[in-house]
């Protein structure tokens, strides 16, 4: 009914788990032992010119090379002290200079004087021995006789391609780090935050509201008087369980939510935290299923965890029946994970301190087909019913969501609640939403009552189509349509017709509306005999007028046996008598259908089949009779209809 947005309370930043911290460390450890193993081992290496290369394979000094793309590269066969001290010398290995005689002085000449000791090692670097050289192969000049030279001079010659481009080896060798890296650091943000990931897989996913929040509250809720009456219990020990302690009393500690879909079981449960202001863990029960066989108890055992430490609290688990399907039943294999965790579940609200102030609300629209072991008194010892709203719950609906419409003075919302009999609370809401919508499409500033009526044709009638254009095909429709209409009318017992229209709506060619006048808990079997009458009325019209049938009866028909069937077996109101048979064509097990097979025999059977044609048959033939008295105003309607496409009981 109302849309509430999660909103956390604050807490205290959440610390990551010591595991996190031992993958870091481990993560660490690996990068280092790949970058020290895998890091290339330098050698000291000279760079020498390409004719000096030339020189020192000329020499025999050459032991290898290595040729990749225009560099060549290699060792010595003897170290090579480099620089030379004369570059003039010829570049063979250094060999002993040669010693003057004793008592000789080497002339020097005369217009030279050699420089200073203190000016050449200024000059250039002392000299190093190196192994290993590099240099660099002139490409743009070539050089045909490099092979043909290291050939003959018996050199160890490799080549191999050039190396791959760095971003190339980023991209091969690096990005499956970055990735690593990425992983760990999402997996401890996700562990850290406290939800499901890598190292959290088996935690809750409820999310919880605190007392902080916008809350809810029960004047906020309208059409659910009966089960709010029901919760104020649960809300009054909650704020004073000290009061429920002392006398030794043991409040209902599971409280099940019935009731057909959009009642407001959700918002109910909201509203019970809201007036108790207490912490409030809100979760889907299909949350607790996954793939892997024990992943879903381990979330039970989680969320219990949390609720009790923030007790007193509240755990609301939505749609129940998904994981509280009854154990064992069915055709094939069982699910192991969803048993598990409904074996769970059966374990922790079985296990409650007698004093825990923890509450489970629980809402399902399929109480028949939970497990028997839930709903025995010490889980739900509770079940409250949601029904559908009266007339003045839809009433007090309607004004809980027309508060932010700018409604104009003219719109009627008792009227409006009498003309949505049967509507739920999420009915109500999106007919407001639809009548806002179709304002808008007016280009209105306020919502009127024509938004509304529309609104109510197209969520009763559906969509509205282009309208027919073979005038057979109409004439065929506005008979058919006058034909329920006519026998509704003439029937007292029968509901008052609110509009009939040859306008397709939906998969409809046309449609009659009925609107009760007030609601209805129990319908008497002249009310069911005039439903069915109402049913026939159109495929009757169409063989009184037409002298044939079509197929535009088909849903008319299905709905009239469906009925007059529950009739005769399950309400007694056949030649049968008071008999009923479990005829159940929605059961929820096929195994257990199966198994037990119908509790009647094969003669009983056909007695049910005969009892069914002859409602049909009567309710058939209750129908011509008033169509053919009145067949005036058959063919009166009809042109109406042609004439008009819609006509409403106030025409």
């Amino acid at each position: 009914m109302m849309a509430l947005t999660p909103q956390k309370s604050p807490q205290k930043p959440p610390q990551l788990p010591r595991t996190i911290w031992i993958w870091w460390v481990i993560l660490l450890v690996l990068m280092i032992w790949n970058i020290v193993s895998f890091w290339p081992k330098s050698r000291p290496e000279v760079n020498l010119p390409y004719t000096t290369f030339l020189a020192q394979v000329r020499a025999d000094n050459v032991a290898g090379a290595r040729i990749v793309g225009d560099q060549i590269s290699g060792s010595f066969v003897k170290p090579l002290q480099w620089p030379q001290a004369d570059a003039s010398a010829p570049t063979s290995p250094p060999s002993p200079t040669t010693a003057a005689p004793s008592g000789a002085t080497a002339p020097s000449p005369p217009d030279k004087q050699a420089p200073p000791a203190s000016a050449d090692k200024q000059a250039a670097p002392p000299p190093a021995v190196y192994s290993d050289f590099t240099t660099t192969f002139p490409q743009a000049l070539g050089d045909p006789s490099l092979l043909p030279l290291l050939e003959s001079h018996r050199v160890a010659v490799a080549v191999s391609s050039p190396p791959t481009h760095w971003l190339m080896l980023l991209l091969t060798e690096g990005l499956p780090i970055v990735f690593l890296v990425a992983f760990f650091l999402l997996a401890g943000r996700q562990a850290a935050r406290g939800q499901s990931g890598l190292f959290g897989f088996g935690r809750s996913k409820a999310r919880r509201y605190a007392h902080d929040h916008p809350e809810v509250t029960f004047a906020e809720v309208a059409g659910a008087g009966e089960a709010k009456l029901e919760l104020l219990e649960e809300v009054d020990f909650l704020r004073n369980p000290q009061k429920y302690h002392d006398l030794g009393a043991r409040i209902p500690r599971g409280v099940l939510l019935v009731g057909p879909p959009g009642t407001g079981k959700t918002l109910l449960a909201r509203a019970v935290a809201g007036e108790a202001g207490v912490p409030f863990f809100s979760l889907s029960a299909s949350e607790f299923v996954e793939m892997f066989v024990g992943v879903g108890a381990s979330r039970v055992r989680d969320l219990f965890v949390q609720a009790k430490a923030a007790a007193p609290s509240i755990v609301f688990i939505d749609e129940l029946d998904a994981v509280g399907r009854r154990r064992g039943a069915g055709v094939g294999a069982t699910n192991d994970e969803r048993e598990q965790t409904l074996n769970q579940l059966l374990v922790e609200m079985d296990g409650f301190d007698e004093r825990q102030e923890v509450i489970v609300l629980a809402a399902t629209n399929r109480p028949d087909v939970l497990d028997p072991a839930l709903l025995r008194p010490g889980r739900f010892d509770r079940q409250v019913m949601v029904s559908i709203p009266d007339r003045e719950g839809r009433e007090g609906i309607l004004r809980i969501h027309t508060q932010k419409l700018p409604l104009a003075p003219e719109v009627n919302l008792v009227l409006v609640a009498r003309s949505t009999t049967g509507f739920s609370g999420a009915d109500l809401a999106n007919l407001c939403n639809e009548a806002a919508l179709n304002a808008a499409r007016q280009n209105r500033n306020q919502v009127i009552m024509a938004d509304f009526d529309a609104a109510l044709d197209k969520i009763v009638l559906g969509e509205a189509r282009p309208r027919l254009q073979d005038p057979e095909e109409r004439r065929i429709v506005a008979y058919h349509e006058s034909g329920h209409a006519l026998v509704a009318w003439l029937t007292p017992e029968a509901d008052p017709v609110h509009k009939v229209t040859i306008m397709p709506h939906g998969r409809a060619l046309g449609v009659t509306s009925q609107m009760p006048g007030e609601d209805h808990y129990n319908f008497s079997r002249a009310y069911l005999l005039a439903r069915l009458a109402v049913m026939l009325g159109g495929r009757t019209a169409e063989e009184i007028v037409l002298g044939d049938v079509t197929t535009g009866a088909e849903s008319d028909l299905t709905q009239a046996t469906r009925l007059a069937r529950r009739m005769v077996t399950r309400w007694g109101m056949g030649d049968l008598g008071l008999v009923a048979f479990e005829v159940d064509e929605e059961h929820p097990f096929l195994g257990y259908e199966l198994a037990q097979g119908r509790d009647y025999s094969e003669a009983t059977a056909a007695r049910i089949d005969q009892d069914v044609q002859r409602l049909l048959a009567e309710r058939h033939e209750y129908a011509r009779r008033l169509l053919t008295e009145a067949q005036a105003s058959l063919h009166h309607l009809a042109q109406a209809l042609l004439q008009e496409e819609a006509v409403n009981r106030d025409a």
